[in-house]
């Protein structure tokens, strides 16, 4: 499942397969109290039957500081639990509709020129997506992005916003997205030329896509704003059940200087989500 299926309320499920051994050795020693390290943060999507305000004071209990990928209306609800919402929408446009998109440049203008200054009173990013080629070159799509993007960069420079492009895979999950491989955003981050333009990282979709993700990230680090969190395949528990050593990617990210937020953003499959979600934290708290 997806985010954009989760928005339409489809459920459905994946298997998982068996990672390397010296993940189950890491799982062994996972700490008690977390080492703040990692500003953590969680997907709301991903735990949708739980109610937010139950969701905000596991998410408390567990260390985390952000519940993310929250409406302007919802924003409140985790701020009242000490929260903040590190990676906010600013549209209600889905995942396929985007900035590649000249038609939409209006709306989008429209309903970024009212979240960025909502947003300012206390979060700092606020997330947008490519959309789906439908035919578009990269060349052209990078080209209307930026158009699209530029007037809604200058609010967020006033603001101190951070607008975050996330790359998502078009193998599994979003057929046709076409902000798909980071070399494409890196491209737009560099035409846009603005500080307060980034890209979302997200290890599950780019680990489908590209692989190599420490050495990206290592090469790429300057134009990423924002990481996600999720096992691959399946996008499942990020524990000995997948392919990626997220204790050694976790590294990475940190060696690189970062200090923004990780979002855990994979579907738990187990009954007891909570308890996945305090262990996925546990494993990215290096």
């Amino acid at each position: 499942m997806n985010r954009k299926q989760a928005l339409k309320s489809i459920a459905a499920t994946a298997a998982g397969v068996v990672a390397l051994p010296e993940m189950v050795k890491a799982m062994s020693k996972l700490p008690e109290t977390l080492n703040n390290k990692i500003n953590h943060s969680v997907c709301q999507w991903c735990y949708g039957s739980i109610p937010l305000e139950d969701l905000a004071k596991a998410a408390k209990e567990i260390g985390l500081k952000s519940i993310e990928l929250l409406r302007a209306d919802q924003w409140a609800v985790v701020q009242k639990y000490g929260l903040t919402c590190a990676m906010a929408y600013a549209t209600d446009l889905g995942l396929n509709k985007g900035f590649n998109d000249p038609s939409l440049h209006e709306k989008f203008l429209k309903d970024y020129s009212t979240s960025i200054p909502k947003a300012a009173a206390g979060l700092k990013s606020v997330i947008c997506f490519s959309g789906n080629a439908n035919g578009l070159s990269a060349e052209q799509g990078i080209e209307n992005c930026a158009r699209g993007l530029a007037p809604v960069l200058k609010i967020a420079e006033r603001h101190n916003i951070l607008v975050q492009m996330e790359l998502l895979n078009s193998k599994v999950d979003h057929k046709d997205y076409q902000c798909d491989h980071t070399q494409w955003g890196v491209k737009l981050v560099e035409k846009l030329g603005s500080p307060n333009f980034k890209l979302l990282y997200d290890i599950y979709h780019m680990q489908i896509m590209e692989g190599d993700v420490i050495a990206t990230i290592r090469k790429y680090h300057t134009y990423i704003g924002h990481y996600h969190t999720g096992g691959v395949p399946g996008r499942n528990e990020i524990d000995e059940t997948q392919e990626l050593y997220y204790p050694a990617i976790m590294r990475a990210i940190a060696e690189t200087g970062y200090t923004g937020f990780v979002g855990q953003e994979f579907i738990p499959k187990r009954p007891d989500k909570l308890a996945s979600l305090k262990q996925g934290v546990e494993i990215c708290d290096i």
